[in-house]
């Protein structure tokens, strides 16, 4: 690798770890002679600077931007280092690395070098020139440009494994004051295209397609169609409406995105609250069918009067509390409204998402699991997807018992409170939200050291019993350190006279 490559992608590698959404291949692919393969089980590591595993090598084609975004490190008016891969540059060194066992596959993002279409053109060329002359079968997750024309984000689309377009902020308010340059309609234009020709192929999939060669009798088709990519002509057989899956020659068959799409939302720099961002992500995934919303905590790297301070930290926490609300609307059967309100449109930082919202509505709980729904089972903190499941199984069979829940997965230091098993409740008294909360914001330690029955337990002199940010007189009676006894110290022989001393002597 001579020096100017090597500078290339230390400069571009570096400007791409703000985007965090590596997503999961979803790809089930397996190797057909060619060099790679991507399999079902995902893809989810990429290269970063701060010395994170990673499996991908993740990378900006370019960081020479005509855009001004005010909370992007590679902004027009920011002065950083600019460098731009060519296609055959990216495509080789892609290979290299693969060669090498560096990396298993490409995650490409860039900036807006001219214009969206003239940099997605070049990203597209780079792409073919991995399936094609290197016969890269591995997996690729392309970011689409905002702003895009359909033909390009077509062609894209066939080569990638993943599509995914950035809504950048959680509201149209602050993308126009923030990213004046960038377009609601740019944005949701490609994301509207992904999900419609996503829809097309999995219309088409099976009676579109019959054996080795092209596709007979499949609606969306146009006749007359190139549909070989054997001699690198891919305009017309890419062209929207055209067709939504291609045959290589061999009979190997491309489709469209088969990773599905997913976006990143930016955290922190700007004033939605956590309700609107959540409400944002559940209109995204109703609307588009994504397969993730990522959040990325923002990290200040400039100055400007709409932003936080310059070094202000990023809110790792909120963006942690965001993700675990994230699982709860798309595994758990929760809607926005449900799990925040007007009243409440922050996450509380110190608990889980499904812990307060248990907390709020006490009164549905504790729930027999024995013959809760799974809908209900499934609400129960420290229940998932998996032990839920398993105690559904169980008990066709016979009457789940409370240490079989255990066997199971289930939290039981957080869903002891919320349960109860053949009629027998324990989480010790009555369901109460302030005792339940000061348990659940135990230190681990702590919480290890107390039998399930309040017994007393062993601390130590200097430590301290209250968790921070809760106040002592709210800590259940079991917490509590025991008192300590005053002991009256033995009382001192009465003082002898100096003079009845014996002398020293010989």
């Amino acid at each position: 690798m001579n020096a100017d490559l090597l500078e290339k992608l230390k400069i571009l590698s570096d400007g791409a770890k703000y985007d965090v959404s590596c997503a999961s291949s979803g790809v089930d692919r397996s190797n057909i002679g060619r060099m790679g393969n991507a399999c079902a089980a995902g893809i989810c590591h990429s290269w970063a600077a701060d010395g994170r595993c990673i499996s991908l090598l993740k990378v900006l084609f370019t960081n020479r931007c005509a855009y001004d975004c005010k909370y992007c490190v590679n902004r027009r008016s920011a002065d950083t280092p600019r460098a731009g891969f060519e296609p055959e540059e990216l495509a080789g060194l892609t290979m290299e690395f693969y060669r090498r066992n560096y990396i298993e596959g490409l995650f490409l993002s860039s900036a807006v070098e001219i214009s969206p279409d003239d940099t997605a053109e070049k990203i597209g060329r780079c792409l073919y020139l991995l399936r094609q002359e290197h016969q890269f079968a591995g997996y690729i997750h392309a970011k689409i440009i905002p702003g895009v024309s359909p033909e390009i984000l077509h062609r894209i689309g066939m080569l990638a494994d993943r599509l995914s377009v950035n809504v950048e902020l959680p509201s149209g308010e602050s993308l126009r004051r923030l990213a004046p340059q960038k377009k609601t309609k740019g944005i949701f234009g490609p994301m509207r295209q992904i999900t419609q020709t996503l829809a097309e192929q999995k219309a088409l999939k099976g009676p579109g397609f019959m054996g080795r060669g092209n596709p007979a009798g499949g609606a969306g088709f146009t006749a007359g169609a190139n549909l070989t990519m054997g001699d690198g002509s891919l305009t017309e057989m890419m062209r929207p409406g055209n067709a939504a899956a291609a045959f290589r020659p061999g009979g190997y068959k491309e489709r469209f995105a088969p990773g599905g799409q997913s976006t990143q939302m930016i955290i922190g720099a700007s004033p939605e609250n956590d309700r609107q961002i959540i409400k944002t992500s559940e209109t995204l995934y109703r609307t588009f069918q994504l397969k993730r919303v990522y959040f990325s905590a923002y990290i200040p790297v400039g100055e400007a009067p709409e932003l936080p301070p310059r070094f202000s930290p990023p809110p790792l926490k909120r963006e942690h509390r965001l993700y675990q609300a994230d699982w709860l609307l798309r595994f758990y059967g929760f809607t926005a409204d449900e799990i925040l309100d007007e009243k409440n449109p922050f996450l509380d930082p110190d608990l889980d998402p499904k812990i307060s919202w248990a907390l709020r509505h006490i009164e549905q709980f504790p729930v027999e699991v024995n013959k809760a729904p799974l809908e209900l089972l499934l609400r129960i903190p420290g229940i998932g997807t998996v032990s839920a499941m398993r105690i559904a199984r169980q008990r066709r069979m016979a009457a789940v018992k409370y240490e079989d829940l255990k066997k199971m997965g289930v939290a039981l230091k957080r869903a002891r409170f919320f349960l109860t098993c053949s009629g027998k409740y324990y989480g010790g008294g009555d369901p109460d939200p302030v005792y339940i909360k000061g348990e659940a914001l135990l230190p681990e330690a702590i919480r290890d050291n107390l039998s399930e029955k309040g017994a007393s337990r062993q601390i130590s002199m200097f430590g301290d019993a209250t968790p921070p940010g809760l106040p002592f007189a709210a800590l259940p009676l079991a917490v509590l350190p025991p008192a300590v006894p005053l002991v009256t110290p033995p009382a001192m022989p009465p003082a002898v006279p100096l003079a009845a001393l014996p002398s020293g002597g010989a």
